[in-house]
C-alpha cells in the first residue's frame, strides 16, 4: 500500500499509468476512489496519482482533530515520495485550495495547477466579495442541488447514491477544510511562482457562477480559462467525459512551453 509520510501523517496515495503526471486533490466529500472516471480514461497517456487527504479514505485519520492548513503539505509529501517534478495538479472544489497552496510550495515539482469550480483560495478583495454572494444563493438549495443537477438525479440514481456514498468513508468533514481556505495567496505571488493556474468550471454550477470564475481569469494574467457547457460543481462525476477531455487538453496545453524549453 503506498503511503507517504506528511509530517508523521501518514498519506495514502496511487499512481495508474505513465507519462505527464496529473496529480488529484478531491474536494470534501471525496478521496482517491472518487476519480475511478479519470484514472481509467487517462491513464493510457499520463501517469494519474490519486491521493487522500488526512481524515479522507484511507490516509490517516487517527487525529483529535484536523487543520485544513495541513493539506497542502499532505499533497507536497505525496509530490517528494514520488520525486514527480512536473506535476499538473487538479483540485475539485476545495481541494483546489490544498492543490494551488502545494504548487506555490514546490513550484519546482508543479508546472501547472487547475483550480476546479473554485478560485483556489486566492486572496483578493473583490474575488472574495463574488464568492461569498455566490456561496449565499448556493446555501439556499439543499446539498445534493450544489453539486448534481436535478436531472442526472433523476435519471441516474444509482450514480447518485454511490456519489452520496463517497462521503460516509472520510473521517474529516467540510468544517475542517474551512480554514484552508484563510490567507490565500495574493495575485502577485501567483505570478512570481512562475505555476502556470487554470480556471475549470461548469456552465450549470450551482456553487461558483461563471461570472466569477471569468472575473478570476481576467485579474490573473496568462491563466487559462475553460468553462464546460451543461456541467455542474461535480463534473468529474456527471459529465466525466467532457471532464476528461477538458484535463487532458490542460495538461498538454499547459505544460508545453516548459517541455519546449
Amino acid at each position: 500500500m503506498p503511503l507517504a509520510d506528511s509530517d508523521g501523517t501518514s498519506i495514502y496515495y496511487e499512481s495508474h499509468g505513465s507519462g505527464p503526471a496529473i496529480l488529484f486533490v478531491h474536494g470534501s466529500g471525496g478521496h482517491h476512489a472518487a476519480w475511478w472516471q479519470q484514472v481509467t480514461a487517462l491513464r493510457e497517456e499520463f501517469t494519474v496519482v490519486t491521493v487522500d487527504l488526512r481524515g479522507f479514505g484511507k490516509s490517516d485519520s487517527a487525529m483529535a482533530e484536523f487543520d485544513g492548513q495541513d493539506f497542502p503539505g499532505d499533497v507536497v509529501a505525496v509530490l517528494d515520495r514520488e520525486d514527480i517534478t512536473d506535476a499538473m495538479l487538479v483540485g475539485q472544489s476545495i481541494g483546489s485550495v490544498a492543490a494551488l497552496r502545494a504548487g506555490l510550495l514546490r513550484p519546482e515539482r508543479v508546472s501547472s495547477v487547475v483550480l476546479g469550480h473554485s478560485l483556489g483560495g486566492i486572496g483578493h478583495p473583490e474575488l472574495k466579495e463574488l464568492a461569498a454572494a455566490d456561496r449565499a444563493q448556493a446555501v439556499k438549495l439543499p446539498v445534493i442541488d450544489r453539486l448534481l443537477t436535478k436531472s442526472f438525479q433523476r435519471e441516474r440514481a444509482d450514480l447518485t447514491f454511490l456519489f452520496q456514498q463517497m462521503g460516509t468513508f472520510n473521517v474529516a468533514r467540510m468544517q475542517d477544510l474551512r480554514n484552508l481556505d484563510t490567507d490565500g495567496p495574493t495575485l502577485e505571488e501567483i505570478r512570481a511562482s512562475g505555476v502556470k493556474v487554470a480556471f475549470l468550471a461548469g456552465e450549470k454550477d450551482a456553487v461558483l457562477s461563471v461570472k466569477t470564475v471569468t472575473r478570476a481569469h481576467e485579474l490573473l494574467p496568462g491563466s487559462h480559462l475553460e468553462i464546460v457547457p451543461d456541467a455542474p460543481h461535480s463534473m468529474y462525476w456527471e459529465a466525466p467525459d467532457r471532464y476528461n477531455a477538458a484535463v487532458a487538453r490542460l495538461r498538454r496545453t499547459l505544460t508545453a512551453p516548459k517541455e519546449a524549453a
